[in-house]
């Protein structure tokens, strides 16, 4: 008999006895710790945990647990969610013309790394719809042209938020989506948008950024993902990576390790967040990998 599984996380005020009384709560209603993982910020002076378990009481129904865990919740001030550990969460991918990272997670969630359902493509360009119908997936081409009006994002992105509504979208993936969403765009979504960009010592931005690191002759080259805010590119960490590079090698060498970095980056902040590894620390993240 397979029995339901959920992952529970939470924050809450640092204080004696979380573990006890979570632990306890799971027990007393004939649950199976799987694994568990809790983690302390002194700094924050809150307390981050996630735990994984099995519901092997039928007596006990998902709505009576989830009731309960709501009283305990409030009694401890607890920001926590149950999580359907068998569910996966609805993804939409949002591209412009470099597919690098879109090509990388689409051949993860086909060959079940990635466990997602993936209901919509968006993009502005119409580059990658062959590569989205070989899958199987909605391609919606949502124009924007350069220098459009405030009044056309706006439009634009409404359009987008339609989709994230009507498909039920747990997460939305910028997978190299080149344009800046507006901040109310940024607040629909928040908490649950993620964004792969590069990031080198120094650090270089707008057009062609590898080969401004190859003029500079940097040593490192390397990828950030990051929660989507309304401050461009500043949003709480989830994930980075860099790779070493070397003097003898062009910049378009530089830009396909780049881009290598990037795919892998994004593919685990994605992967960390569909687990539900991932709490919210003020502007940082706890990732419980």
């Amino acid at each position: 008999m397979m029995h339901p599984e959920y992952i529970l996380t939470l924050s809450c005020p640092d204080q004696r006895g979380i573990v006890h009384r979570v632990s306890g709560f799971l027990a007393e209603r004939g649950c199976n710790i799987i694994d568990s993982a809790q983690f302390g910020d002194a700094q924050s002076q809150l307390f981050f945990m996630r735990v994984h378990f099995s519901l092997e009481n039928t007596a006990v129904s998902d709505a009576a647990l989830r009731a309960d865990f709501a009283v305990l919740a409030t009694s401890m001030q607890m920001n926590g969610q149950l999580h359907d550990a068998r569910h996966k969460p609805r993804v939409m991918l949002m591209v412009s013309k470099i597919g690098h990272c879109l090509n990388d997670l689409l051949f993860r969630y086909k060959s079940g790394l990635l466990p997602v359902e993936i209901p919509a493509i968006v993009s502005n360009h119409m580059d990658f719809y062959q590569l989205a119908a070989s899958y199987n997936i909605p391609f919606h081409h949502l124009p924007l042209a350069a220098g459009a009006s405030d009044s056309a994002k706006l439009e634009q992105e409404a359009r987008v938020l339609d989709i994230v509504k009507t498909q039920n979208i747990d997460l939305v993936v910028l997978a190299r989506y080149m344009q800046i969403l507006s901040p109310s765009l940024c607040q629909a979504v928040r908490g649950r948008a993620i964004n792969i960009h590069h990031s080198f010592l120094p650090s270089f931005k707008g057009a062609k950024p590898y080969f401004q690191a190859h003029e500079r002759g940097v040593k490192l080259i390397g990828a950030t993902a990051h929660f989507v805010t309304g401050d461009l590119d500043e949003g709480p960490i989830i994930e980075q990576d860099v790779e070493r590079v070397e003097h003898g090698m062009t910049a378009d060498t530089l830009t396909a390790i780049g881009r290598d970095v990037e795919s892998v980056v994004l593919a685990r902040a994605v992967k960390w967040f569909v687990e539900h590894r991932i709490l919210l620390n003020g502007h940082k993240t706890v990732v419980f990998k």
